[in-house]
């Protein structure tokens, strides 16, 4: 595990402790014409005061149950605590649609430009070079420009904690994760997970094998896409022939085939969720859901955007790294699995938790924020 450092924020409004001054002065603006997809929870007739914080989408769109749909519920959040924050967001359908989004809201004079998703990357270091009087906002992904604060996540300790609960709750002896496509926001999870699981080996004797990835190849299943439902479905199904009982897709959207598989299993397949709890963003599933592997996307973006809201600076280093200790990842309540995880288990994985905060036991990936 990577040492935070300074970079210990805690959640909700003890994130400013990162928000340095240094940084750029966000000035409110004049609203200026939504996007067509401007949903009903964005206002296009606020206020000339209203602080407009516009987010891109990338390609799993608003209701991916995921990454998409946290960051749009911290522009939500921002909007109930702030008052005077007018959210708003466009869809983005392919990678191409990345450059125009962003310099849409540009144009718009949004104050706040956040681009969701690591895939990101490059489109808003590009645009943000060319708008050095606008404020950007990136989801899982560093940016080297001063006008791009970065919400970045260690979420392999959060992984390593499931790996060791689905080690120690499998009944057939082999668990299984797969990714949405092979970039550092998803393999950072596959890391942690597969880490868990052989932690519980070493501690417990167990031989629980890992379908799906190898962390040491670096290499394992992937979807190619965040919204293949149908994909989800035909690779859950293989890793179940193959044996799993446990799988833990880092899919975005595509992982509702997962959870469907699991569904029609009656009670023999079992899922890991990410980002969002499970059981809160896609509740027709909750029976099936272990546990989920919570990024704190919400929060982080909440307080970035009423930060600005309030006229205070936004530095672009440190930025913003969620870790265990600050509540920035973690995982859910075991929900309708509450009852059926041994109390023993339980209290393995808080003690775990414990000792990644202090960092007696480290957990490494090589796609983990810097």
């Amino acid at each position: 595990m990577k040492k935070e450092g300074v970079l210990r924020p805690v959640r909700g409004k003890r994130i400013l402790a990162i928000l340095a001054a240094g940084g750029l002065t966000l000035a409110a603006a004049a609203c200026g014409d939504a996007p067509d997809e401007t949903p009903a929870g964005g206002s296009s007739s606020a206020a000339a005061a209203a602080y407009k914080a516009c987010m891109v989408t990338d390609t799993g769109g608003i209701d991916d149950k995921s990454f998409n749909a946290s960051a749009w519920a911290g522009l939500e959040a921002a909007k109930a605590e702030a008052g005077n924050v007018d959210p708003k967001y466009v869809a983005s359908s392919s990678e191409a649609d990345y450059e125009p989004g962003l310099r849409s809201f540009v144009s718009q004079k949004c104050d706040f430009i956040l681009a969701v998703g690591g895939l990101m990357g490059d489109s808003t270091t590009k645009v943000a070079k060319e708008s050095a009087d606008s404020q950007f906002g990136i989801v899982d992904s560093g940016s080297g420009n001063t006008n791009v604060f970065p919400m970045q996540f260690a979420t392999q300790q959060a992984a390593f904690l499931a790996g060791y609960l689905a080690a120690g709750y499998t009944k057939s002896g082999k668990v299984a994760t797969y990714g949405g496509l092979k970039i550092p926001p998803v393999t950072i999870f596959m890391d942690g997970f597969a880490d868990g699981v052989a932690y519980h080996n070493t501690a417990k004797g167990t031989k629980v094998e890992v379908l799906g990835w190898d962390k040491a190849k670096q290499n394992g299943t992937f979807a190619e896409s965040f919204v293949d439902q149908n994909k989800g479905k035909s690779i859950t199904q293989t890793l179940v022939s193959q044996g799993a009982d446990i799988v833990m897709p880092v899919a975005g959207g595509t992982g509702l085939g997962t959870a469907q598989v699991a569904k029609d299993s009656a009670g023999k397949t079992s899922v890991i969720w990410v980002d969002q709890d499970g059981c809160k963003s896609a509740e027709q599933y909750c029976d099936v859901f272990l546990t989920t592997v919570v990024k704190n996307i919400e929060d982080a973006v909440k307080t970035a955007v009423v930060t600005g809201a309030k006229g205070e600076a936004l530095a672009a280093s440190p930025g913003y790294i969620g870790t265990l200790e600050n509540d920035g990842v973690g995982i859910a309540p075991y929900n309708q699995f509450d009852s059926k995880v041994d109390a023993a288990l339980k209290a393995e994985i808080d003690k775990l938790k414990a000792d990644i905060i202090a960092g007696t036991v480290k957990v490494e990936s090589a796609s983990a924020p810097a």
